[in-house]
């Protein structure tokens, strides 16, 4: 359990980590941390100010002769994405994350840990209590909804920061610095349909996908993981080709920055054709796990007897959705002619949703050039008006073009080596990051981004490294007794 971790070091930073697991997070459900943080504030009587998003910025006075050092913005985000393991009864809304020590990592019990960002947030509260770490005056910025719509980012107003400097603690690398970022929107299509009655002489089925490691939108999308939505529908079209397939159900994924990991359809096969049916799935499953033997050696695919579904949707509606879906691009689109080995334009067929009388499909796309950016999600509403589907984009947000004279870039990389001796990775991340919002609100602020090695984001894979959590607090430690003066 969490009690473990308060043996790690350093000690207040894994006790805020650990108080902070106790604390339902969900995305746009932040009551609960947020009041934590007012409280904490007013504890330690410090400013804390509110917005009216809901973000929280809590200051502190320099340090005893620091007093004319710039100010620095340390900032993270407050919610968690919320993805649990099929088989886990869990409760999002209340139950606190069970953390447990696995060697050198820290993991959860078939949930996300919520290290992205918990860990950015325990960092703060620990330099925020702290009497014996020398800094100027500093700033803590904790914004809401960052996984779900980047709320609180895009509802910062000018004049609420004083920060010059802002340190990002929302990366996932230990040895990377992250000086930009892509900007991002969702592409999402709504089908209407229809039910009618199954045939009588016919045998309903549940095919499901399970066991791939999913994983971040963004920092995952290059790995070549299977999608959930896309295997399942690749069955499922090719099935209704040739055997009589009825579809009543096709549910996949979850969050629209998470390659789906889970999918499944309730569908029913004439009688005629259950034997061919069967053994296509059979062979079909076979080649598939072996596509995916190296990437996702856990894949699972089953097949299995349900009882008789009376109803499926209309036969009009199941061949636009499947033929959409297995046109709807998803992955690398483009790499970068600039920057070796970074994903320049990508796009994620995150979720796959039916109701009572519709089908929500929800993409994202990723781009570091904007018009590229809406190229892709342009590519992917044409695949959806082909069908007749409602189409609508998110207003997106901008990407973060790096400085390449960015001032707390060189002290940070400079501290790194002289704390580590090695040269830590100067990079652009294909991920989003608040600070394309922040820039545009405050285009004069200096940035990095940087954290300690987390794995497996946005799944219940999400692991921790624990050695690199003291490298992280370390380093920051360094920055800001190292920030210059002001001019």
């Amino acid at each position: 359990m969490s009690k473990e971790l308060l043996s790690l070091k350093p000690a207040r930073l894994w006790y805020y980590f650990t108080e902070i697991l106790k604390i339902p997070r969900p995305s746009k459900k932040e009551e609960k941390i947020i009041s934590y943080l007012l409280d904490f504030g007013k504890k330690h009587k410090l400013e804390t100010i509110q917005d009216e998003v809901g973000n929280i910025l809590i200051r502190k006075q320099a340090t005893s002769g620091m007093e004319n050092r710039k100010v620095v913005t340390l900032q993270s985000h407050m919610d968690m994405v919320c993805e649990k393991n099929s088989d886990k009864v869990f409760d999002f809304d209340n139950d606190p994350i069970e953390a447990w020590i696995d060697n050198e990592w820290v993991k959860a019990k078939g949930t996300t840990l919520g290290a992205d960002d918990g860990i950015g947030i325990a960092a703060q509260l620990a330099l925020l209590e702290s009497d014996s770490t020398s800094h100027g005056p500093i700033e803590c910025l904790f914004t809401v909804d960052e996984e779900t719509g980047l709320t609180g980012a895009f509802g910062l107003k000018p004049g609420f920061l004083k920060g010059e400097i802002l340190l990002n603690l929302d990366s996932e690398d230990d040895g990377q610095l992250f000086i930009g970022c892509a900007g991002g929107k969702d592409t999402v299509a709504t089908l209407q349909f229809s039910f009618e009655n199954s045939k009588q002489e016919s045998t309903s089925y549940s095919l499901s996908i399970s066991g791939l490691l999913g994983g971040h939108s963004g920092d995952d999308i290059q790995r070549g993981r299977g999608n959930a939505n896309k295997i399942l529908n690749r069955m499922l079209w090719y099935a209704g080709k040739n055997h009589g397939l009825r579809l009543t159900e096709f549910n996949g994924g979850n969050l629209r920055n998470a390659i789906a990991r889970e999918a499944y359809a309730l569908v029913t096969i004439p009688s005629e054709n259950i034997a061919p049916f069967e053994t296509y799935i059979s062979s079909i499953s076979k080649l598939i796990k072996a596509e995916f033997k190296i990437t996702e050696p856990d894949l699972e695919i089953n097949l299995s007897r349900i009882d008789s579904l009376e109803k499926v949707i209309d036969k009009s509606s199941q061949d636009k959705l499947l033929n959409a879906l297995y046109s709807c691009p998803h992955g690398v689109i483009a790499w970068s002619a600039e920057i070796e080995n970074f994903v320049e334009t990508s796009t994620n067929l995150a979720s796959v949703k039916f109701s009572d009388s519709k089908i929500e499909i929800t993409t994202s796309q990723r781009s570091s050039v904007e018009s590229a950016k809406d190229d892709i999600g342009n590519m992917v509403a044409s695949v959806f008006n082909l069908i007749n589907a409602d189409v609508m984009h998110t207003d997106g947000y901008p990407g973060w073009k790096p400085n390449p004279d960015s001032e707390i870039v060189a002290l940070t990389s400079a501290l790194y080596r002289k704390l580590f001796n090695m040269d830590p990775e100067v990079l652009a991340i294909h991920a989003g990051l608040e600070c394309g919002l922040i820039g545009d609100v405050y285009p004069n602020m200096d940035m990095i981004s940087y954290g300690p090695t987390i794995k497996g984001a946005h799944s219940p894979d999400e692991r921790l490294k624990i050695d690199t959590v003291k490298k992280f607090w370390d380093l920051t430690i360094e920055v800001l007794k190292n920030i210059p003066e002001k001019k």
